[in-house]
């Protein structure tokens, strides 16, 4: 992921990230849409040889959904994750 965008992937901003998983013959894609509510890299239990601490490190991206659903994306090399420009909000009367 470009470090440039890891450094705006801040909490509350909304994201629309999407994931490709090859097939033999196709690609499956899905897009998802929420508000950040933490964005790290954490360890996996898989062991990689000559990564830090000896394990396996990936960038998890926490959502909540529009319908308030929480979700965690494990991100990869053939995930997109892209800022959606926020509304500013209506004044208040």
């Amino acid at each position: 992921m470009d470090e440039a965008l890891r450094n705006q992937i801040k909490v509350g901003a909304r994201v629309k990230v999407t994931q490709q998983i090859a097939a033999r013959d196709h690609t499956l894609t899905s897009e998802i849409c929420g508000v950040v509510q933490t964005f790290e890299q954490k360890q996996t239990g898989s062991w990689y040889a000559h990564s830090k601490n000896e394990k396996l490190w990936l960038d998890r991206l926490v959502l909540k959904l529009d319908d308030g659903e929480i979700t965690t994306l494990n991100l990869d090399d053939y995930s997109h994750v892209a800022l959606e420009k926020s509304e500013p909000l209506a004044p208040r009367p």
